[in-house]
């Protein structure tokens, strides 16, 4: 099976698992109308998930004449990797990461955050937008945003079953598929488990092949593994302030803490990718 066939199941999955909730809430009812708003979340996530994710953040567009140099950087990569330029966003946060969102090459963006540009030097940048901009090549964006987006439906709808099955919504007798109570906030915590771990088998061997493209747009793979270590630090000290379910977006894992919800990361290890880098440097004899 391709990788593209692959990620298409998972994509399937996740819609699945609204279909299961929408039952859950409303039986047969629910069902049909999960079935609405999964087609619903499907084609809106495919035209404008890159808005729905930047809007999360409060990400702003930044023109050439705001930061030149980073425009300037990003237009370089973007010709390295035979892609048009994206557009850059901003986001108002001094936790250091960046993502790259959009729907093909025509229509990307490489947002970061005002703080990566304080935490990095422009040789760790460069490493990092050329990641980004390597997602952008090798098309994973829209396949991340969409997950990003039905991953937000899931847990909203999860957050409707365990209150209605509190109060008694989620009662529903075998006619109607439902499960009582008990079976519903069951579903309700595990269905945003399992939307996590596919996010997880989507995201986590995209990001090591972005990690290796980057290396070749840049040519500095080591400026990278750099920036990653930097990054993972950071972000250990600096909590970025925004939606979890978007996380498999971004080029480290934002919300990292010592709790069991670690064990569901989108993104491999950083010390892993590290490794991978430094080879791949001493290959390319760097």
């Amino acid at each position: 099976m391709t990788s593209q066939l692959k990620t298409l199941f998972l994509l399937a999955l996740l819609t699945g698992i609204i279909l299961l909730l929408g039952q859950a809430l409303g039986g047969r009812g629910g069902l049909v109308i999960a079935l609405v708003l999964a087609l619903v979340m499907n084609f809106v996530s495919y035209w404008w998930s890159d808005k729905i994710v930047l809007s999360m953040y409060r990400a702003q567009e930044l023109s050439p004449t705001d930061g030149p140099w980073l425009h300037s950087m990003v237009e370089e990569l973007a010709r390295n990797a035979g892609i048009p330029k994206p557009r850059i966003c901003l986001i108002p946060q001094d936790a250091p990461n960046a993502f790259a969102t959009g729907r093909n090459p025509d229509n990307a963006v490489v947002a970061v955050t005002q703080g990566i540009m304080q935490v990095l030097s422009p040789e760790e940048l460069r490493g990092v937008l050329a990641h980004e901009i390597a997602h952008i090549a090798n098309r994973d964006i829209l396949i991340q945003s969409v997950a990003a987006v039905l991953g937000a439906a899931i847990m909203s709808i999860a957050h409707m079953l365990q209150w209605g099955a509190i109060f008694g919504m989620g009662r529903r007798d075998d006619e109607e598929g439902g499960g009582g109570a008990l079976g519903a906030i069951a579903l309700a915590i595990i269905a945003p488990m399992a939307a996590m771990l596919i996010q997880m088998a989507i995201s986590r061997s995209r990001e090591y092949l972005a990690d290796e493209t980057g290396a070749r747009i840049s040519g500095r793979p080591l400026d990278l593994a750099s920036a990653l270590g930097r990054l993972d630090a950071a972000s250990r000290q600096i909590p970025l302030h925004g939606n979890p379910v978007a996380e498999n977006l971004f080029i480290v894992n934002p919300f990292t803490g010592a709790d069991v919800a670690n064990l569901f990361s989108t993104h491999p290890p950083i010390p892993e990718r590290i490794a991978r880098l430094r080879e791949l440097s001493r290959q390319r004899g760097s």
